[in-house]
């Protein structure tokens, strides 16, 4: 049942939308609202597995300092932050919701036309089309085997 008025307070859904010639993902109105509602309009962009992760610069502010409190000594902390926060860019929506997806990330996550952008509760991940497909493939065959345990430690 949908309560008129309701908002949602997380990221969730599939949507499956096209990237423009310069780059640009047109966001959602589902997916705004939570913008709106919770975040304001400047995220986080960065690499990681197959595709691209946004997070909105609240989430984000967080990741930092909580990497920020772990040796830098630390050969795994220095790898994780390579990898992850060195790839990092800041970026906003513009009047439109559109959001530009700089050239390297793009490369990254093969993003040139059809694309996924797919709701994880406080991030979104931005996907090609083909590899999420697969990738959610992969996924239904086993989810049944890894269920008790998520259920468990998710206590649900």
């Amino acid at each position: 049942m949908i309560v008129e008025g309701s908002t949602m307070s997380a990221f969730r859904g599939r949507y499956y939308h096209t990237i423009d010639e310069k780059g640009r993902i047109t966001f959602p109105s589902k997916l705004r609202e939570v913008f709106r509602e919770k975040y304001g309009q400047k995220v986080v962009l960065t690499n990681w597995a197959e595709y691209v992760l946004l997070i909105p610069f609240d989430e984000w502010k967080s990741i930092e300092e909580k990497t920020a409190a772990h040796s830098l000594v630390d050969r795994q902390t220095r790898e994780f932050q390579r990898y992850f926060i060195s790839g990092a860019v800041d970026c906003s929506f513009d009047a439109q919701w559109r959001l530009l997806i700089p050239p390297e990330l793009r490369r990254h996550g093969r993003l040139e036309k059809e694309v996924v952008l797919a709701g994880m509760v406080r991030t979104i991940e931005i996907w090609n089309r083909e590899l999420f497909e697969g990738n959610l493939s992969q996924t239904a065959m086993k989810i049944d085997q890894s269920s008790d345990e998520i259920a468990g430690r998710l206590g649900i």
